[in-house]
């Protein structure tokens, strides 16, 4: 998630991860370099695939970390926004 941010495909506002899923509030970027383009399923792939190649290698294991698909919502307007992150930043 940081790398994505820190690479300028995505903004992140919120998030918070839980257990056994992640919130993740962001918004995608105009600019990225031409390996990978911001899209939400370009976005989502890149982060579970770098994530559960860290993960498998930290707990020294093989094997899925993800579900295959993800559940998403898009905002539309500020107040939307700031709900939606005050949510997440309390859900824990």
């Amino acid at each position: 998630m940081k790398c994505l941010h820190d690479e300028n495909y995505v903004n992140s506002l919120s998030w918070a991860l839980m257990p056994d899923h992640l919130h993740w509030l962001f918004q995608l970027s105009d600019s990225y370099s031409n390996k990978f383009e911001a899209t939400l399923p370009s976005v989502m792939k890149r982060l579970k695939s770098i994530s559960a190649k860290d993960i498998n290698q930290y707990l020294n294991r093989d094997g899925s970390v993800w579900q295959k698909a993800y559940y998403d919502c898009g905002l539309r307007n500020n107040e939307n926004l700031k709900r939606t992150a005050r949510y997440i930043v309390a859900n824990p």
